[in-house]
């Protein structure tokens, strides 16, 4: 599976920075702004959310060349979105590699966001070609949805962060990773997938709750890779407790914790990010401790597996190869390293 991600995701790299992406201009500053543009896109990533919409679109009887634009504009989504919330969580790195705001200017960064967002539609207007007007009209539709969904999602996050509220739930949590990483990552790449190929709306709908869990699995993976799989991961390690990110992990730990380690831990996370990041081996040391790593993992596991029941009652018309892929790549999200 991993070779043939690996084989979409190259399809889509050159599509993206050979065909949709500008290259130069004569213009130093635009020029500046086309090099930026393309900085997130050429870097090191799992492709997993195009791949999960080619796979999609060949279990519904869909062919790979007629997804591959969509797929493409998924990932121009994927980078728009990151350069925003890297400039919001004031992120340090990403991929690897300075985020973008880090290496350029903040509000350089943020154009280049806004620059992508706009090439984002304009690629999906190339389907028209060849998969006509209603089904292009349909991805854009779900296209719409599915930033509606995310950003819904974000402003529930950076809410929390910007009022120090630490008195969410676990419910909370899974309403806010639904709508910030299940849409974008899991259901609408489905989803996509299925339009393309002209899928009954049925089978499409029938992708949302499987979905949702295990979108919300793959984010609570990712967040436990933060903390433990160092430079495999591409950012800093455990920057999500230094931008003071509201994890599974941080709100098992608030719940489980003594009366004393709990006031410590907000008392903590209330200073600046630059204040804390002394204190970050103590939290640490508190989330091992409570047991809270491990609480999360066991939970990620049990979404995907949620997931994988239910996903078996969707009417999959096409290749019986790729609906089986759907399930490694489903057992993957949870079980990388990276």
């Amino acid at each position: 599976m991993l070779e043939d991600m690996g084989r979409v995701k190259k399809r889509v790299d050159g599509l993206i920075l050979d065909e949709l992406l500008p290259k130069s201009h004569t213009v130093p500053a635009i020029d500046l702004l086309y090099t930026m543009m393309r900085d997130y896109p050429a870097r090191p990533g799992k492709g997993m959310r195009p791949y999960l919409c080619v796979t999609s679109c060949e279990a519904f009887g869909g062919k790979e060349d007629n997804c591959l634009l969509t797929a493409a504009a998924i990932e121009l989504f994927q980078n728009w979105i990151l350069i925003h919330d890297d400039i919001e969580d004031g992120s340090e790195m990403r991929r690897g590699s300075p985020a973008l705001h880090k290496k350029y200017d903040w509000v350089l960064a943020l154009n280049t966001g806004d620059a992508l967002h706009a090439r984002m539609w304009e690629s999906l207007l190339r389907n028209r070609a060849a998969l006509g007007e209603s089904r292009t009209f349909d991805i854009m539709a779900e296209f719409a949805r599915m930033i509606d969904e995310t950003t819904e999602g974000q402003q529930m996050e950076l809410r929390w962060v910007v009022d120090n509220d630490w008195g969410m739930s676990e419910a909370d949590y899974y309403l806010m990773c639904t709508k910030k990483t299940s849409w974008y990552t899991v259901i609408s790449p489905m989803r996509l997938g299925g339009f393309v190929a002209g899928a009954p709306t049925s089978s499409v709908d029938s992708l949302v709750e499987p979905g949702k869990k295990l979108g919300v699995g793959f984010q609570i993976h990712d967040d436990v890779l933060n903390l433990s799989a160092g430079s495999k991961y591409g950012k800093e390690t455990a920057d999500d407790l230094l931008e003071g990110k509201r994890t599974l992990i941080l709100i098992k730990l608030l719940s489980a914790a003594d009366p004393q380690d709990k006031a410590r831990i907000v008392e903590i996370f209330s200073m600046s990010r630059v204040a804390r990041r002394p204190f970050m081996g103590e939290i640490l040391d508190l989330i091992h401790k409570y047991d809270a790593l491990g609480y999360a993992a066991a939970r990620s596991t049990e979404l995907v597996n949620d997931a994988l029941a239910m996903m078996k009652n969707v009417c999959w018309t096409g290749n019986e190869g790729a609906a089986r892929r759907i399930e490694e790549i489903a057992r993957f999200a949870v079980e990388r390293d990276w």
